[in-house]
């Protein structure tokens, strides 16, 4: 099996908010994603070329409360206070073949998922944490076209993804158990952090 990425995900208190925090960062236009009843969030996204993309994410005020925790850590008090300074890169998520013979216990359970005419499974921990803080990826099997396939081209690349963490080691063996490829760099850091190194069509730039 081989993975590779297929977004990132950066997360807001409001979607307009981290839109607008995005737009003028990279000055390129998000494009309108959906909502997420399952999670109760919604989205904007933006392609990173023909293989993968960025979401920005966030709570969605209009949509009942859901049933379980949301996703990527949305409602814990570490990720909300976080982003009270502000939208920031928060995970990311790998793309996979398919999940027989993996273990999911680093990743969480595997949920069957919709928006739209998005067809998809992924692997969400029960407690809605963020897998290692945010660095270790969260994986997903397209049922249908993944995003990247129909959004427009805003010239934007992912350069090299850097996931700091206090254990190295343990997150580059879970990738390479994958087979990940990509340009994805692993370093030591006193706590989990990410940065994206992307290039614009205004020069690079980092989140």
């Amino acid at each position: 099996m081989t993975a590779r990425l297929d977004h990132l995900v950066v997360a807001a208190r409001t979607l307009g908010e981290g839109r607008a925090w995005l737009e003028g960062r990279l000055n390129v236009p998000t494009q309108p994603g959906g909502e997420h009843e399952r999670f109760g969030t919604h989205n904007v996204l933006l392609s990173l070329g023909p293989m993968a993309y960025l979401e920005v994410i966030a709570v969605n005020p209009q949509a009942p409360a859901p049933t379980r925790p949301r996703w990527f850590g949305l409602d814990t008090p570490e990720v909300r206070e976080r982003l009270e300074d502000g939208p920031l890169l928060l995970h990311w998520v790998a793309r996979v073949d398919g999940l027989e013979g993996l273990n999911l216990a680093p990743f969480g359970e595997a949920l069957d998922l919709s928006r739209g005419e998005n067809h998809w499974t992924l692997t969400v921990p029960e407690t809605g944490s963020l897998p290692g803080g945010g660095v270790r990826p969260s994986l997903i099997v397209w049922h249908t076209p993944p995003p990247p396939t129909r959004l427009p081209d805003a010239g934007v690349r992912l350069l090299t993804l850097r996931l700091g963490t206090p254990d190295p080691d343990g997150l580059r063996d879970t990738l390479n158990a994958l087979d990940l490829v990509g340009d994805v760099e692993v370093y030591e850091a006193p706590q989990p952090e990410l940065q994206a190194m992307l290039e614009t069509p205004e020069g690079p730039m980092t989140l």
